[in-house]
């Protein structure tokens, strides 16, 4: 399988609603153009429009541990599968689920037949979450998120270190701003990157994600 980028959309505005649909089809475009596997994770409310509108596979930012039975104000396992979305994302820094949570969610999420990415902070994050056996487990130092120094540059350690505890294939994430960045992640053993500003953030996101796709 080919290595895997990986774009967190997050709640910026930059990615969101019309912006995040002009985000995906650049997306959408360097895929074809550089034959790479790139997946998008935008807002909920997103989700239908783009997966509509773009080949890429679609992920949720997040999915709530709960049975769509009768619930109010929750993201749902099954209703982000039937508005288009091929997984999610789960247990991101920004949105961290406690462990019980966390099985619920997973469970919840191959009910609705939906790819499993799992963040984790540190390798001994990654020894509890890879029991759950995600798709992708995508290791990212809060400290270093939307920083300028990537996790494959300020601590190799802790991507050699996680790839060395699972089979589980592992992304590189927080701080990766250029192909260097990836290059150095995928020297490290990752399968792939997960990104957000870097990208969503770009005065280029075509000419930035195209130099990555390069290197990935």
């Amino acid at each position: 399988m080919k290595n895997l980028i990986l774009v967190n959309f997050k709640d910026y505005k930059e990615a969101s609603f019309n912006n995040g649909l002009r985000l995906a089809k650049i997306c959408d475009f360097v895929a074809k153009k550089c034959k790479k596997e790139i997946w998008i994770a935008v807002e909920a409310p997103d989700i239908y429009n783009i997966s509509k509108n773009v080949k890429l596979k679609v992920l949720a930012q997040h999915i709530d541990p709960v049975e769509a039975k009768r619930n109010t104000g929750y993201i749902e396992a099954r209703d982000v599968k039937l508005n288009g979305a091929y997984g999610t994302l789960l247990n991101h820094s920004e949105h961290k689920l406690k462990f019980k949570d966390l099985k619920n969610a997973v469970r919840m999420a191959r009910k609705a037949r939906l790819k499993v990415v799992i963040c984790a902070a540190r390798p001994n994050e990654v020894n509890k979450v890879k029991k759950l056996k995600p798709d992708y487990i995508a290791v990212e130092p809060p400290e270093l998120i939307a920083g300028n120094i990537a996790v494959s540059q300020a601590k190799p350690q802790v991507i050699t270190n996680s790839v060395k505890l699972t089979k589980i294939k592992v992304l590189c994430g927080a701080g990766i701003k250029n192909e260097n960045d990836v290059k150095k992640s995928i020297e490290l053993g990752a399968r792939g990157i997960l990104v957000s500003s870097g990208i969503v953030l770009s005065k280029n996101p075509r000419r930035v994600l195209t130099k990555m796709a390069n290197v990935i």
